[in-house]
């Protein structure tokens, strides 16, 4: 590789480190990061999956599959693997992003090298690292980029294997798309397609020319061919194609075969996958296609809307300098044309460089022996099979509803995770584009190049003539830079501002050392761990420094509180609405719990009361309740000053509300119950919520919320975890994350807002 490859390849990995370690920081929008990470950290610990027995449910991460107390995850293994090298090596996943970066940059310069010559292989190199899917996608812990590592060695390989004849690139080109097929199995085979046609198609050739030198029919040859690889050794008087493409076929199948066991551990079945076990109806195919509470009915008209409006995209936003680009790469395919039909080169008419091309004509050359000339013919096969990968990965991403998906609203660019990081299940598809751009940079290249020496050969002066080229080729680089930049511009400031998000939700982790400690988590998008919050993950064996548990059921809160008795409790929490957009932020906080035991909690709440409130209604409300005994119970009060205290308790027979017991027999009747008698609540776990709402003469409501955590012991004590959750409410009783109180943040509350709630444990 060339001195100039080496630096667009290094520049690329440095480029791709420096993004995922700032607008990625905190880990993007796609959930899927989060799976990949907690799966290289179970690798590294020799584990393929959680064993949580009991406790799945609370600390279930987000596609990961529950199978009787076993979580897995639905994705294959692989590309968490080559997290886990680097994770593991230097304690910095990241590593692996930059080193896939680098190295897919540097094999598109290795592959255009081999299909259209060098200098057209370095534009290729450099216009793949600068396309905005290659540089947002590869900064990600996603396994779109490695997966197009895997493939392109396999390209590279492969068509060294045919170039060189030899051995060994084929059976390292039988382990990449092994692996590549492990790693995203559909993806390889969509990208393999054209090769494998290739490899078929050669080795019919091999097997026709054996019966014309036999004298033999092609079954007969054939047959003939299959007793002679029998022995061992006997190989060797196979033809060259066919030991070669056999090879890597062989290796090939081997892998397979792997993902075929992988399977059978996991799922107990060869042919099932994961993810077919997490959503069967979530594979490649037309009709109803579901995961989870999503469904669409994709019909070949939507795959096509969909689709054709995602190479929309990758032609206008995500390939380098967007249109620009893509006019580069059509100015290469009409160069490869011009040059099939002139010359049989795809290159067109060849100014001399020193491609140091090893190829062979093996069409048209039955010797075995290596050319030191590049091959014409060596490099139409080139072109076309990346035609081919094209063609296919196009074809083949209209039977997969994936990226009707990532584009979310097909009428909005800036909507859905494509608009973060492109149409990505296209990735592969940067590859030809890159290459055949190249093609089209390096011939217009020499277009100029031309053009100035048939201006010296008409008297200009060569400086004159030498300096105007620069000019021209300065402006051409300074045009094409600004454009690629501000094709990157868009996503990557929509990344920064999810990642400006994550950083203002995480800010209370990332001030915070835990040793030891159990943290409760919210559940917005239901009840799975990393959904949303990716960055808060459990070590493989449950027991790390800090344990995140799902917020939910209060029976199952004491379930996890029990299996962790001595660990140092949180509750995470936050003031907002979370949603994907990234303008919508949240005020977090972190809250440092207890649990608190004894015969009798009394507690004492005091909230703050504005001017002009008429009334206040004090309620105590159990979530599930218990036979035997009220629902609920309420009292009023009239005569407000600047701040109200509110007395209330927790026993084994229920929550009692001293207040009451003074109240009229009108507020009492109004309560709709007898305000002595406690209010019983579930003794396996319930949730009271205490309130005070503050009326104003207009009827308008502000209520103080708060809700506790209690369950009663086996030796008939009452339990609570404390402080209770608290939030204040306009207009509504109840109003979630909304709400929440932030007792450190007087600016999130009206001044005369207080909130204080305080609790005494006896044993009388």
């Amino acid at each position: 590789m060339s001195l100039a490859a080496a630096l667009v390849a290094v520049a690329a990995g440095l480029l791709t480190f420096a993004i995922a370690a700032t607008v990625f920081s905190h880990h993007s929008a796609n959930h899927d990061e989060g799976v990949y990470l907690t799966q290289a950290a179970l690798l590294l610990e020799g584990q393929l999956a959680f064993h949580a027995g009991p406790l799945a449910d609370a600390v279930h991460p987000w596609f990961f599959i529950e199978d009787g107390g076993r979580l897995y995850p639905k994705y294959n293994p692989v590309p968490a693997a080559m997290f886990a090298v680097t994770m593991g090596a230097f304690g910095e996943p990241r590593v692996t992003l930059a080193a896939v970066a680098a190295g897919n940059a540097a094999l598109v310069y290795l592959l255009g090298s081999m299909a259209v010559g060098r200098r057209a292989g370095l534009a290729a190199a450099v216009l793949f690292a600068a396309s905005p899917m290659a540089v947002a996608t590869s900064s990600a812990f996603l396994p779109y980029a490695p997966t197009t590592f895997l493939n392109l060695i396999f390209a590279v390989a492969y068509l060294r294997s045919v170039r060189d004849r030899s051995l060994r690139a084929a059976g390292v080109a039988g382990v990449a798309i092994g692996l590549a097929f492990f790693a995203r199995p559909y993806t390889a085979v969509l990208f393999a397609a054209p090769f494998i046609g290739h490899a078929l198609w050669q080795v019919g050739s091999a097997v026709r020319r054996f019966g014309a030198e036999t004298g033999q029919s092609t079954p007969r040859a054939l047959a003939a061919l299959g007793r002679r690889a029998l022995p061992v050794g006997g190989s060797r008087g196979l033809p060259g194609p066919i030991r070669r493409h056999g090879l890597t076929a062989l290796f090939g199948t081997l892998f397979v075969g792997v993902t075929l066991a992988y399977n059978v551990q996991m799922t107990g079945s060869p042919l099932t996958f994961p993810y077919q076990v997490f959503a069967p109806m979530d594979g490649p195919g037309f009709g109803e296609r579901r995961i989870l509470g999503h469904s669409v009915d994709y019909t070949l008209g939507l795959a096509l809307e969909s689709n054709r409006y995602a190479l929309q995209e990758i032609a206008t936003r995500w390939f380098v300098a967007g249109p620009l680009g893509t006019v580069a790469a059509l100015v290469g395919v009409a160069v490869a044309l011009w040059g099939w039909r002139t010359s049989g080169d795809p290159r067109g008419p060849v100014v001399a460089e020193p491609t140091g091309d090893r190829a062979v004509d093996e069409e048209r050359a039955p010797s075995e022996a290596p050319s030191p000339a590049g091959s014409p013919a060596f490099r139409r096969t080139a072109t076309l099979l990346l035609v081919g990968v094209a063609v296919s990965v196009v074809v083949g991403n209209l039977y997969f509803w994936g990226t009707h998906n990532a584009l979310a609203d097909l009428s909005d660019p800036t909507d859905g995770l494509a608009s973060l990081f492109g149409p990505f299940y296209h990735f592969d598809l940067l590859v030809p584009l890159s290459v055949f751009g190249g093609l089209g940079v390096a011939a217009v290249a020499r277009a100029l190049s031309a053009a100035r020496n048939q201006v010296v050969a008409r008297g200009v002066s060569p400086t004159v003539a030498s300096a105007a080229l620069a000019v021209v080729v300065a402006l051409a680089v300074a045009g094409g830079g600004v454009a690629a930049v501000d094709a990157a511009a868009d996503p990557m400031e929509r990344n920064a501002a999810v990642d400006e998000k994550h950083e203002m939700a995480y800010a209370p982790f990332d001030e915070t050392t835990f040793e030891d400690a159990l943290v409760f988590l919210p559940t917005p998008y239901g009840e799975w761990q990393n959904h949303p919050f990716q960055y808060l993950r459990n070590d493989p064996g449950l027991d790390g420094d800090v344990v995140y548990a799902l917020d939910r059921d209060p029976v199952e809160n004491f379930a996890v509180l029990d299996a962790y008795p001595d660990r140092t409790l949180y509750r995470y929490g936050y003031q907002g609405v979370w949603t994907a957009n990234p303008e919508t932020r949240v005020t977090p906080k972190l809250e440092v719990l207890d649990r608190r035991s004894g015969s009798r909690i009394d507690a004492e709440t005091t909230v703050g009361v504005p001017d002009r409130v008429a009334r206040a209604q004090v309620r105590i409300d159990p979530r599930r309740g218990a036979p035997g005994g009220p629902d609920h119970v309420s009292y009023t009060v009239s005569d407000l000053g600047d701040s109200l205290a509110v007395d209330w308790a927790v026993t084994p027979e229920g929550v009692r509300l001293p207040g009451a017991a003074d109240a009229s027999d009108a507020d009492a009747a109004a309560g709709g119950t007898d305000a002595a008698e406690p209010v019983p609540f579930d003794p396996d776990g319930d949730v009271v919520a205490v309130t005070v709402t503050l009326v104003d003469p207009a009827g308008s409501t502000f209520t103080y919320r708060q809700e506790v955590t209690v369950r009663t012991t086996e030796d008939g004590a009452v339990e609570v975890v404390w402080p209770p959750e608290r939030s204040t409410c306009r207009l509504v009783t109840e109003c979630g994350n909304e709400g929440t109180y932030l007792p450190n943040e007087p600016d999130a509350h009206p001044e005369w807002v207080v909130f204080e709630t305080d609790a005494e444990t006896s044993d009388s």
